[in-house]
């Protein structure tokens, strides 16, 4: 089971090490739902860590539709994202039609080279939800799909998400289930899911309040919580 944590300061990279997170997706404005970090956050983050961290790469809240300078941007932060040794990025880009931009996406991959890459939850805003899912599983390089199943929280879409797990068995793509999961809910939800990994925001920080630092023995309540639950 990989645990990942979401990390918007150095003090949760600290937090996240030491409750023994299998991964940090670091990111900037949490309550916009993630943007790009500043540089200096990457480079001292990757500095203290001893975990692999995945870079969020997302210009702006307005939404997953990109212009041409947008892309130029994220390009830009990929690329230097990967100078700095980061282990991966995430990010997702939509067409206005509600389907996977594979002109943006083709040239956000080209530029992150050998880097691990998340397809964000754009993918929860989609109109269709297995013609993106197939047109994700024809980009090798996209190793894990973050999704909620559809929805603001993973826990109102356990079916749709074990559906998703149950499709990508034994392909390259790794479904993790992400959005409003809470410690006292990942036995439950992993029994109906049966997910290989599950991404953590609020529900590991601390009173699970996103103003709050990461808690490490929130971290730690997962592995207990999901413990023998295959």
């Amino acid at each position: 089971m990989l645990i990942e944590v979401i990390g918007v300061s150095l003090d949760d990279v600290i937090q996240a090490n030491a409750g023994e997170a299998d991964r940090i997706e670091l990111c900037q404005s949490i309550v916009e739902e993630g943007l790009t970090p500043s540089y200096g956050l990457i480079k001292s983050a990757l500095h203290i860590s001893t975990i692999p961290i995945h870079v969020m790469v997302r210009p702006h809240n307005k939404s997953f539709i990109y212009s041409e300078h947008d892309v130029k941007q994220m390009v830009e932060d990929i690329n230097m994202i990967r100078q700095l040794g980061a282990d991966g990025v995430v990010f997702g880009a939509l067409t206005t039609e509600g389907e996977i931009d594979e002109v943006v996406l083709e040239k956000l991959l080209e530029a992150a080279g050998s880097l691990d890459v998340t397809f964000y939850r754009a993918f929860d805003l989609v109109e269709d939800q297995q013609q993106a899912l197939d047109t994700l599983l024809q980009y090798g390089k996209i190793t894990t799909l973050l999704t909620s199943g559809g929805g603001r929280s993973a826990l109102d879409y356990t079916n749709t998400l074990a559906n998703l797990i149950e499709r990508t068995k034994d392909t390259h793509l790794t479904i993790m289930p992400g959005g409003g999961l809470r410690v006292e809910d990942a036995g439950a939800f992993q029994e109906k899911t049966q997910a290989n990994a599950l991404h953590f925001g609020s529900g590991v920080r601390i009173d699970s309040d996103y103003e709050e630092a990461v808690s490490a023995s929130q971290i730690k309540r997962v592995r207990t919580e999901i413990a023998g639950i295959v």
